[in-house]
């Protein structure tokens, strides 16, 4: 039976169907109401739910969702398929806590550095013995764009182009968009290269909202052939969670 895997992030909802391990169904929404996932529900016939949320409030009535499925509210003390070592998991975020583990199911055995670029970008590695012991978190574009005009008093708010691609500005917009959109590239590159160091044989996964954009830009760095692109990984770390609670019965 499919299941229905619910990833509740800081901008958008992101919605799953998964047959075994194959995505066969997918899509973003602004919303999430007790009706629209008990239509999924049924639309797509599914036995079990995940829902992972960074958000208090989940926006749908769960009493009425377990009636339907059996539905698992992913939270640190959800059995998973990874020894986790943070040393704070209360505080740990599910993204990135999925991430990780979608990263294992993919490659196995292997040394992984994940780049979550959304909201917040964050840079974490498991080792090839499935442990993870932390990583970095630092401002999304997005982010660095609305701080810079929050805090200053004459910067103006510059949206986002990922069309950008001038080393320097001319003027205070393509100053602020080099600095940003350069600046973030520059601080993925120092992060791959220092685990590399340490991890010759790393794969670097990219997954977020904004991975696209720097899949585009890694394409022409020396790091080309390393760079994984896999805008689905946090949703397959879920799917990962449901079977291996059934792996365990």
């Amino acid at each position: 039976m499919p299941n229905l895997v619910i990833d509740i992030g800081n901008t958008f909802v992101k919605i799953s169907v998964f047959e075994a391990n194959k995505l066969v169904y997918n899509q973003k929404t602004n919303e999430l109401t007790t009706e629209f996932i008990i239509k999924l529900i049924e639309k797509h016939q599914t036995k079990n739910l995940i829902v992972s949320s960074v958000k208090k409030e989940l926006g749908f009535n769960e009493d009425e969702i377990k009636k339907k499925v059996n539905y698992i509210l992913f939270n640190g003390e959800t059995l998973i398929p990874i020894k986790n070592k943070y040393e704070t998991p209360k505080s740990l975020g599910l993204d990135r806590l999925a991430g990780v583990i979608g990263a294992n199911f993919l490659y196995p055995n292997q040394n992984i550095l994940v780049i979550d670029a959304g909201t917040c970008i964050t840079y974490d590695t498991l080792n090839n013995n499935a442990e993870y012991f932390g990583g970095s978190i630092s401002p999304g574009l997005n982010m660095r764009f609305n701080a810079m005009h929050h805090f200053t008093s004459k910067l103006p708010l510059v949206n986002f182009e990922g069309s950008f691609k001038k080393s320097f500005g001319g003027n205070t917009e393509d100053a602020m968009s080099s600095g940003v959109i350069n600046g973030t590239f520059y601080e993925a590159e120092g992060f791959i290269k220092q685990y590399l160091i340490a991890k010759p044989d790393a794969k670097i996964i990219l997954c977020g909202g904004d991975s696209a954009f720097f899949d585009s830009k890694f394409k022409n760095s020396i790091f080309a052939h390393l760079i994984l692109h896999e805008p689905n990984l946090v949703l397959i770390g879920l799917n990962t969670v449901v079977n291996y609670q059934h792996d365990l019965k």
